[in-house]
């Protein structure tokens, strides 16, 4: 039998010695994270789907996956054998999992529906429970914190590691004044930061508590009489971490064990906290509501202030980029002169010395997420998971896509570039093309202070629309500061998101385009949100490049890119040579000043 059959088999065992007619495990942590520690993979543990968005339901006779168009064709590989069914999400026909449970459970006098409390956000576990409001049925939401500890029995701890202070050209002290002039504001007595990123922002300090992302697992209680930081842990014997306990402690932060924090909310009763639901799990609502805590509900300041960069945080993003443009290059001519020379690269060879080439970049503190690195059908597979044994050797055709980042003590760079490795079919080209001349379109947007991301959308999609071609994921996300490599409150995609983007957000521009089977494209530069002037229309907005790194114009059709799409690239490529060049060793430096070279010089 499959591992994860007898897994699912086995909590289901345990579902019926507590009378449990369903359990919800969400791909998240108690603090909401996209990418959460070893301990809190428990979808990955119990189905063996490794993706980075899922959630699991299982009830005694169905077990469900939920997630969204950039995992239907790894999910329904990783799943197979095991029992669980895949429930498609971001699709016109999706039904997701309050509705489903509310049609499972419509006829059921009063289900119990269990769920880690711990990992499960509050505003999800409200939808589940609204879902039933048109029904004959109440669920009973139970929440039993880690649960999955009876099955997991090596399952890992919570995360301790380094904690060290960071420089971002603003001081704690003004960003705490801040959150009290909004509590005042709100009328609350404080405000409970339980995201992770929010945390790091404020408090300006940065661990490794989860890979690839630069947080230390914790929360953060402010209020006018004092602020809490809730994240000891055991002891952690490093210098930097006992310093920046020390200098924390001068300025007035109280330093409170980890698990303290519902014990402190128990003797909170009477106070007005303000809280966010997203990133609030279940188990701490419970606390504050046993407690006579009133929370205020609604979205935390914090997320719009750290998304809108200031200038010295701009300046080390275009630092950063720089330092990375040199790695990605020296990458790239290293993979060309490698295969031209018939040696032998796996997927995973690339993305090893990708990351060689980024560990000696000044700053470098590790990836900001997982390289994916793709050949052929691979590729076709956005969040593709490479392969460490028996990876996919790169042959001398077709497409190859790589999706890397890197996280510096000054910025976080995300960049995608999919490059020829010979002789490509006319689709190929085409299809490399249209999607390279969206990512152009949306590079050159001008709009109109207080557009949102959703109204930019169509700007990149309009030319695989005009070919009847498409892509599922968005095409824009948040970037923070030496902080997550996924972030908001602004993104540019199709779904209706109201935040205006404004000077100084930060996001990428990644239209793409995936045949399953054949070959993936999509071309990604993080882009800033700069001013392009004022006047009797209004003031103006706009974007400016930060990622430095060709483009391969090999590959293009050319007859598919118009005048101003065409300056627009030899202007980037004029931009990526006059700064990196200096940068690189001679010999790659020409290569680069080849890949650079005008579009015109191809055409002619």
């Amino acid at each position: 039998m499959n591992i994860y059959a007898d897994r699912i088999a086995s909590l289901r065992a345990l579902m019926r010695a507590r009378d449990w007619d369903a359990v919800v495990l969400t791909g998240t942590d108690p603090h909401g994270s996209e990418y959460p520690s070893e301990r809190y993979k428990q979808i990955r543990w119990l189905t063996g789907f490794t993706g980075e968005a899922a959630d699991l339901v299982v009830t005694h006779d169905h077990a469900g996956l939920w997630t969204d168009t950039r995992y239907f064709i790894q999910a329904t590989a990783q799943l197979e054998g095991t029992g669980v069914e895949l429930h498609k999400t971001r699709v016109p026909e999706q039904v997701l999992i309050p509705e489903w449970l509310a049609a499972r459970f419509a006829d059921a006098q009063e289900p119990v529906i269990a769920v880690d409390g711990t990992s499960i956000m509050d505003a999800f576990a409200d939808d589940i429970e609204d879902a039933f409001m048109n029904t004959g049925s109440l669920p009973f939401i139970l929440s039993s914190p880690d649960f999955i500890n009876y099955l997991w029995t090596d399952r890992p701890g919570i995360p301790q590691t380094p904690v060290f202070p960071v420089d971002s050209g603003s001081d704690r002290a003004s960003k705490i004044a801040r959150l009290r002039e909004f509590c005042a504001s709100r009328g609350c007595d404080g405000i409970l930061l339980s995201a992770l990123d929010e945390v790091a922002w404020t408090l300006d300090v940065r661990g490794s508590d989860i890979e690839y992302n630069p947080y230390v697992i914790s929360y953060l209680l402010v209020t006018e009489e004092d602020v809490r930081w809730f994240v000891l842990k055991e002891e952690i014997e490093d210098p930097d971490t006992e310093r920046t306990f020390e200098m924390l402690t001068r300025e007035g932060i109280l330093l409170e064990r980890y698990d303290a924090l519902d014990e402190f909310l128990s003797v909170c009763g009477g106070m007005s906290i303000f809280v966010d639901a997203k990133s609030l799990n279940r188990q701490i609502a419970e606390v504050l509501k046993s407690s006579g805590v009133s929370a205020r509900h609604g979205t935390t300041p914090v997320g719009l202030w750290k998304a809108v960069k200031n200038p010295f945080e701009i300046e080390g993003m275009r630092q950063a980029h720089i330092r990375d443009g040199v790695a990605m290059v020296r990458f790239l001519h290293w993979l060309e002169k490698s295969l031209g020379a018939e040696r032998r690269v796996t997927e995973w060879d690339a993305a090893v010395k990708l990351g060689e080439f980024r560990s000696q970049a000044a700053g470098y503190q590790g990836d900001s997420f997982e390289t994916i690195s793709a050949w052929g059908p691979g590729a076709a597979l956005p969040h593709y998971v490479t392969p460490r044994s028996d990876a996919p050797v790169l042959e001398p055709r077709g497409l190859y896509l790589c999706d890397s980042g890197g996280q510096y003590l000054d910025g976080t760079t995300d960049i995608t570039r999919t490059i020829p490795l010979g002789e490509l079919t006319p689709l190929e080209r085409e299809d490399y093309t249209l999607v390279l001349k969206g990512h152009i379109d949306l590079a050159m947007a001008i709009f109109p202070e207080g557009t949102p991301g959703c109204r930019l959308d169509a700007l990149a999609r309009a030319p695989l629309w005009r070919a009847r071609r498409n892509f599922g994921h968005g095409t824009g996300h948040g970037v923070g500061w030496f902080l997550g490599v996924h972030e908001g409150p602004q993104d540019i995609r199709q779904n209706l998101n109201p935040v205006p983007l404004q000077p100084g957000m930060i996001t990428s521009d990644e239209p793409g385009i995936y045949r399953e089977g054949m070959h993936g494209v999509r071309h990604e530069n993080l882009i800033l949100c700069v001013e392009k002037g004022t006047n009797e229309f209004g003031r103006w907005l706009g974007f400016e490049p930060l990622t430095l790194c060709p483009f391969d114009t090999s590959a293009l059709d050319l007859d598919l890119l118009d005048r101003e799409e065409t300056e627009w690239l030899d202007s980037y490529h004029s931009l990526v040579f006059e700064t990196l060049s200096p940068l690189l060793d001679e010999d790659v430096a020409r290569w680069l000043q080849q890949k650079c070279r005008k579009i015109a010089t191809f055409a002619d």
